[in-house]
């Protein structure tokens, strides 16, 4: 199975004879057999004919919609897996133990990945980040202490700022950044990250749909207008090892450059240039694709793409059976 990105403006998206045709403007076509995409995520000024966007419904093909500099815009919306029933259930949960026990796991192995990403980067860049590891661990120690969801964000935002500080310290010194900072991006590394975190959020949204649950009805995350909450419950555990270790290879690895990179004088923002978004999209999707063993309840290897498929079948299996426990978060070493 594969994800397909479009980010070629003024490209045509089709579909014949069971394959998605993708023209671009100079004549040039890519041909993909329908039944192996996983999602599709369109970047940009592109055309998705009817007939194409009829195949995608039907088949539960999510498709995403982003500006050319990542913006997230939204998504093809199928009803096909809707379940009544189960997302009743669902929102029934929100104000119960089961939410504060799931968002406790979810945080926990949130911290928990943060601090072997860092440590990765630490060692290849021989860079000292024990205060900042420090601090984090004794946020993830006082996880299981809090008593109601706001005390939980709160270490959980502890752990992150000294996350993204450590972080700072380990990436090369021409893409230095001053922490973590969105709408818009002010530099190269956030700049990639928000447009992974987008991309992400857009594919567990698919997931999620796809296990009849209501990506709107989270339970760390409390409700927000026109945002998926559930969809952000469930990144917070790949960020770090999906997005940011993405974003940290590519820099510290020397495969892009700062003056790939743009920025726009109107929102003062910082984006990616055409050929840097390229090889960002080539190397998240590579990193989404690569096999571990990291999911505690399986034996065998299965790709990061899968192994997320495989956690909000796990939350499936919590929220109907109404018992967090059976939602363990999965934790890189």
């Amino acid at each position: 199975m594969s994800y397909l990105y479009v980010n070629e403006n003024g490209a045509k998206i089709s579909v014949s004879e069971n394959r998605i045709v993708i023209t671009e403007k100079d004549g040039m076509k890519r041909l993909i057999p329908i039944e192996t995409l996983d999602g599709i995520s369109v970047l940009g000024r592109s055309e998705m004919t009817t007939a194409c966007i009829e195949q995608c419904l039907l088949r539960g093909i999510p498709v995403g919609f982003y500006s050319k500099s990542g913006k997230y815009f939204g998504r093809l919306h199928s009803t096909v897996h809707v379940n009544a029933p189960l997302q009743r259930r669902q929102a029934v949960l929100y104000d119960t133990p089961f939410a504060m026990e799931l968002s406790r796991r979810i945080i926990r192995g949130k911290i928990s990945n943060q601090i072997t990403v860092l440590r990765r980067y630490a060692r290849t860049s021989q860079k000292d980040v024990s205060p900042e590891e420090r601090a984090m661990q004794v946020c993830l120690n006082k996880v299981d202490q809090v008593g109601d969801q706001n005390q939980l964000i709160g270490y959980e935002g502890t752990a992150a700022r000294a996350y993204f500080l450590g972080l700072s310290k380990c990436i090369h010194s021409e893409f230095a950044f001053k922490g973590r900072n969105r709408r818009p991006p002010k530099d190269p590394f956030n700049s990639m990250i928000s447009l992974g975190y987008s991309i992400l959020m857009n594919e567990i949204y698919g997931d999620i749909e796809s296990r009849g649950l209501n990506p709107y009805f989270g339970f760390l995350h409390r409700d927000a207008e026109k945002h998926p909450t559930l969809c952000s419950d469930l990144m917070e555990e790949w960020r770090a090892i999906l997005v940011d270790a993405t974003a940290m290879s590519l820099i510290n690895g020397n495969e892009i450059s700062r003056d790939q990179f743009e920025r726009d004088e109107e929102s003062d923002g910082c984006y990616l240039k055409h050929e840097a978004l390229q090889i960002f999209l080539t190397k998240l999707e590579q990193k989404m694709e690569t096999s571990n063993r990291y999911l505690s309840y399986l034996d065998y290897p299965v790709s990061y793409r899968r192994a997320i498929m495989e956690q909000i079948r796990c939350l499936q299996q919590a929220v109907e059976e109404e018992n967090a426990d059976l939602y363990t978060p999965m934790k890189v070493r």
